[in-house]
C-alpha cells in the first residue's frame, strides 16, 4: 500500500552535553588500577602502573584492594553524577552529609525506569527488591554481587572508605600532575564544544567516542560526554536515570595542543584501515550489500585467512562490524570521516 507522508516530524533525538573533572578522572583512576582483567590493555604501560603502585602509602593500597574485592568504584561514579561538585572537600562533605537511605540509593546502579521500585527497595533494605534487583542484572559482571554489597554494608565503613580513598588518591596520584591534567581535559573539552556546532548529536557522539555509533532512545534524552585521559583508549559507558554517559578517552591532539600537526588517533587509524587496495575492495563490496566472510573471499578470489585479518583491520577503526553473522558497513562512520579531515585541517 502506497504512503503519503503529510507530517513534517523529524525524527527524535538526543541532546549532548559535555563535562569535565578531575574528580571524574581521579575516580576512573580507582576503576582502572583494580581492573586487573583489563590493566593490560590501557595505554600506559604496565611498568607505569608498577611504579605507581610502589610510590603509593600502605593505607591508599589498602583501600585499593577493597576497591578491587567490592567495585566502590562505581559509586564513586554514582555519586559524582548526584550533582556538580567545584573542589574535593565539597564532594567529601557531600558523601558525609547523605542520610542511609540516599546513600544507597544513590550507590546502586540504574538500569532503568521500569526497574527503579527494585532499586527503591533494595536501598530501604528490603530483601525481596534486592534479590530481584539482582535477578535483573545476572547479565552483567559485577552488579549482582556489587548489588549486594551495596544494599548490606555498614554505610559509616564505606562512607569511610569511600572518602579515604578519594582523597589519597587525589592527594597522591593527582596533585602531582594536576595542572597537566586540567590542562588536558579542558583542552579536550573545547574542542568537542567547537565541533558540536559542526556535527550532529549522533556524529559528535561517534567523533567523540572514536567510533561508537549510538542512536536514540526512547528514555534517554541526554548524552554527556566526559573526557578522560587514564582510561585510554577506552570508552566506558554508563547509565544515570534520563542520561547515557560516555567517559570517553582524550584525543591525541588535547595532550600535544602546541603541536597543530598532531592528528587524531581515531582519524589515523581509519585512514591506514582505508590505505590498502584489498581493504578499499572489501569496502565497496560492503557498500553494495552485507556480506559474510566466504562471499567476501569468493568475490575477490583471496585467502579466507588474508581477507579475515584485512577485516580486523576495518573493524578496529570501527568502519566495519558484525550483524547476524553478517559483515556490514559503517556508513555514518565513513561519512563522518571527511568532517574529521576537515576538522584536523583547519584546526
Amino acid at each position: 500500500m502506497d504512503i503519503l507522508q503529510l507530517t513534517s516530524k523529524k525524527r527524535e533525538t538526543y541532546n549532548v552535553e559535555l563535562n569535565y573533572s578531575t574528580l571524574w578522572e581521579c575516580a576512573l583512576g580507582i576503576a582502572a588500577i583494580t581492573n586487573t582483567k583489563l590493566i593490560k590493555t590501557l595505554d600506559q604501560p604496565s611498568s607505569y602502573w608498577q611504579q605507581l603502585k610502589q610510590s603509593m602509602t600502605t593505607a591508599l593500597q589498602a583501600e585499593l584492594k577493597f576497591v578491587e574485592e567490592n567495585n566502590t568504584w562505581k559509586a564513586l561514579l554514582q555519586l559524582l553524577h548526584c550533582k556538580t561538585f567545584t573542589s574535593l572537600s565539597e564532594f567529601i562533605t557531600y558523601i558525609e552529609d547523605l542520610e542511609a537511605y540516599n546513600m544507597r540509593f544513590e550507590c546502586l546502579p540504574f538500569i532503568g525506569d521500569q526497574y527503579e521500585t527494585y532499586r527503591v527497595g533494595s536501598a530501604k533494605g528490603d530483601e525481596h527488591s534486592t534479590e530481584q534487583f539482582i535477578q535483573l542484572t545476572e547479565g552483567n559482571p559485577f552488579f549482582p554481587q556489587y548489588i549486594r554489597f551495596i544494599s548490606q554494608v555498614d554505610l559509616s565503613l564505606l562512607k569511610k572508605h569511600l572518602i579515604i580513598v578519594m582523597r589519597k588518591w587525589y592527594e597522591e596520584i593527582i596533585v602531582k600532575k594536576l595542572e597537566e591534567t586540567e590542562s588536558i581535559l579542558k583542552n579536550d573539552y573545547q574542542a568537542k564544544e567547537r565541533m558540536k556546532k559542526k556535527l550532529t548529536p549522533e556524529e559528535l557522539v561517534q567523533w567523540a567516542t572514536g567510533g561508537i555509533a549510538y542512536l536514540p532512545e526512547p528514555s534517554v534524552h541526554t548524552v554527556l560526554l566526559i573526557p578522560q585521559f587514564i582510561y585510554r583508549p577506552w570508552t566506558i559507558e554508563a547509565d544515570i536515570e534520563g542520561i547515557k554517559v560516555f567517559y570517553y578517552p582524550v584525543s591525541n591532539e588535547s595532550i600535544s595542543p602546541d603541536d597543530k600537526y598532531t592528528p587524531n588517533h581515531f582519524l589515523v587509524l581509519k585512514h591506514k584501515a582505508l590505505g590498502d587496495e584489498v581493504r578499499l575492495k572489501i569496502t565497496k563490496l560492503l557498500s553494495e550489500k552485507n556480506r559474510t566472510l566466504q562471499d567476501i573471499t569468493e568475490q575477490l578470489d583471496v585467502g579466507k585467512s588474508t581477507i579475515h585479518h584485512h577485516l580486523k583491520i576495518l573493524r578496529a577503526a570501527k568502519l566495519v562490524e558484525i550483524i547476524d553473522s553478517k559483515y556490514v558497513l559503517k556508513r555514518d562512520a565513513l561519512e563522518l570521516l571527511y568532517k574529521e579531515l576537515a576538522f584536523y585541517l583547519d584546526r
